[in-house]
């Protein structure tokens, strides 16, 4: 499987509207497109009533068929701002095969001037878009925009969400039948809520039939234009005879939402308790974050200089996807920081350093496109890392460098997030339906919903202790930048990697040491780490001068903390005696599917296990958990959710009968 993701084909006419090659057939109406969208999607889904409707953090959910130019998505938005409260919620939803590049979107969407106040933030924000789950955070944070890459069908079956309205747009049906079918049909009543509305350009009589009998009451109404009617629907439910969707599986289905206040304590404050308490602190929760040391990325988080490292697998695994719409939405998240400073995207070439690599880096540069990933020959690789190399590789070009204590720094700068250091949770209580957070005999802080982003730490708590997390010993070392070593223009990587200069220092790493529980920085620890630089580039050792003497170097230690698969572990947390004993039938039948509800620990979440990936991985990971929290759609696949999800373990046990 190649998950490769070829741009939009356009031409463009003498007024300047595109046209697609592949379709042969128009994004918009060559007169009257803006119009059209209000009336087809805009008001067939009486949108301007429902969003000055919306409560008090009150959400509105819209799935679309069909992104093209974000025309639909850029006036529902455009309207969102005008009419709703200024605590409610957007979250669009919109798939996308062949998605514009961002230059083609700047021109297509310069016809339409009176959308500048969104399309400019729009386009701001799109980039490093690539295949499958790809979340944009606009508006100062009250918008979410979902680009689902790939096929609709594949997608939308990925999906997890209630679309309360949907637009059904995407080329006529004649143009493009592979998407207007019974199927496809069956996924939008499968993610409808109830009472959704839908509409669409289209009137032919067979679509209007076939979304009847998926659940929807359809009728046809006046059209606008050239079009004499259109369709427009509300959603009945799911009729018995319709077509068979899967159905969540208890051990992954959403635990019962949190109904008191809008209150949650996340303990650990490195990215991923950082990205945690952000990502709530955006839909308005009032957030404590605990952290038991004097600041925040004391720990693992520390990092100097963290490299977004994309390991891939050709294969499209779990990871892979994973971490592909992790790196898209950290680039995407970086953008709020000084780059050169707290970041850099100078691009990650991964040195083709063994025939194994080099076979391996061969089959992902033919599986990805080659904005996300291409291959370098060796001098391609040499001019443009500006250092001696003997092997070309693969380059990421948007990828780079980041200060990770910066990005902890600003996530926790929310003006919902109330920071405590020196504050260490040995126990966690729950009195009352609030979760106590204590050090002993005190308390130091309550509220229904905890995240428990701590590393290896969350074992200290009987909830999460048996979640299987080891810790590996890391260390970098440091070197002050030189006159030479300023040549160095990338992130280089085989074994270990070397970054340019932040500051007027290099970071250079990093061991991995399985059975040392000791962070004092050693002298072996930094020879290690100069023999690395020396696999990467002899030629490196000469450009730092007389400063190579292991036991005179600086550096850093910590603890990096991983699972078994190589997962993250974020999501709901259940109890782990009744989880035994409510599945127990798996022991004897691992296919026996029990309608028993999961025994939730209700409000109690983690957010762990990162290795070191998580630059890449943390931040997605928090909007997984406030999509768990506020019963928003998850911004990832549902196979990518169950399989970080920390009741996979427990699973896992039961059917190998442990």
């Amino acid at each position: 499987m190649t998950i490769e993701m070829p741009n939009a084909q356009l031409d463009w006419d003498d007024q300047g509207r595109p046209h697609s090659r592949v379709f042969d057939d128009v994004y918009f109406s060559d007169t009257a497109g803006l119009e059209e969208t209000r009336y087809v999607f805009i008001e067939q889904n009486a949108l301007k009533e429902r969003f000055a409707a919306l409560r008090a953090n009150g959400q509105m959910v819209i799935g679309e068929t069909g992104f093209g130019t974000g025309l639909n998505f850029l006036c529902a938005w455009q309207l969102f701002e005008q009419t709703a409260q200024p605590d409610a919620r957007l979250h669009f939803i919109s798939v996308e095969k062949y998605p514009l590049t961002r230059d083609d979107l700047h021109r297509a969407l310069a016809l339409w001037p009176q959308l500048s106040d969104v399309s400019e933030q729009l386009l701001a924000a799109y980039f490093a878009i690539h295949p499958g789950f790809q979340t944009l955070t606009l508006g100062n944070g009250r918008v979410t925009l979902t680009l689902l890459i790939g096929d609709v069908l594949e997608q939308l079956s990925q999906l997890d969400a209630q679309v309360d309205a949907w637009f059904l747009d995407g080329f006529a049906p004649a143009k493009n039948p592979d998407m207007w079918t019974p199927e496809l049909f069956a996924q939008l009543a499968r993610l409808a809520a109830p009472d959704a509305t839908i509409s669409t350009f289209t009137s032919t009589g067979w679509v209007r039939r076939a979304l009847n009998e998926a659940g929807f009451k359809m009728r046809r109404t006046p059209g606008i234009g050239h079009k004499w009617e259109i369709l427009r629907g509300t959603f009945l439910g799911v009729p018995e005879q319709a077509l068979a969707t899967s159905a969540v599986k208890p051990w992954y289905a959403r635990p019962p939402q949190p109904t008191t206040e809008r209150k949650a304590l996340v303990i650990g404050g490195g990215l991923s308790g950082c990205a945690s308490a952000n990502s709530l602190a955006r839909r308005g929760w009032q957030v404590v974050l605990l952290e038991r040391h004097e600041r925040l990325a004391k720990e693992a988080s520390g990092n100097p200089q963290g490299v977004l490292y994309l390991k891939l697998s050709a294969h499209g695994t779990t990871l892979s996807q994973m971490i592909v719409s992790g790196f898209g939405y950290t680039r995407r998240l970086l953008e709020h920081l000084q780059r050169g400073r707290d970041w850099d995207d100078c691009g990650v070439l991964q040195l083709g350093f063994n025939a194994k690599e080099a076979q391996r880096q061969a089959q992902l540069a033919g599986a990805f496109a080659p904005a996300l990933v291409h291959m370098l020959d060796q001098p391609q690789a040499q001019a443009l890392a500006g250092i001696e190399l003997a092997q070309g590789g693969l380059f990421y070009p948007e990828g780079g460098w980041v200060h990770p204590p910066a990005l902890c720094q600003y996530q926790a700068m929310h003006p919902n997030v109330q920071v405590l250091t020196h504050h260490d949770v040995v126990q966690l209580n729950n009195v009352d339906n609030q979760w106590q957070a204590c050090d002993g005999e005190r308390v130091l802080a309550s509220a229904p919903v905890v995240i428990l982003a701590g590393a290896a730490e969350v074992k200290r708590f009987p909830a999460s202790s048996g979640l299987p997390l080891k810790r590996i010993r890391g260390q970098i070392t440091q070197l002050v930048q030189t006159e030479h070593s300023a040549a160095l223009n990338t992130v280089v990587c085989a074994e270990g990697y070397v970054a340019p200069g932040r500051m007027g220092e290099h970071t250079l790493g990093a061991s991995f040491d399985f059975d040392n529980d000791d962070l004092t920085t050693t002298p072996a620890g930094h020879q290690g780490n100069l023999d690395l630089m020396d696999e990467i580039s002899p030629q490196l050792s000469s450009l730092f001068g007389e400063q190579l003497d292991p036991a005179q170097l600086q550096g850093w230690a910590a603890f990096r903390c991983t699972s078994p698969d190589y997962l993250p572990i974020v999501g709901p947390l259940s109890d782990p005696e009744a989880f035994a004993s409510t599945y127990a039938v798996l022991r004897k039948d691992a296919r026996q599917v029990p309608d028993t509800p999961c025994p939730w620990l209700h409000g109690l979440y983690v957010n762990s296990g990162h290795g070191s990936r998580g630059l890449i991985t943390a931040p997605l990971s928090g909007e997984m958990l406030a999509a768990w929290i506020n019963n928003e759609p998850l911004p990832v696949p549902r196979t990518i959710a169950e399989a970080c999800h920390p009741n996979r373990f427990a699973l896992r046990a039961l059917i190998k009968g442990l």
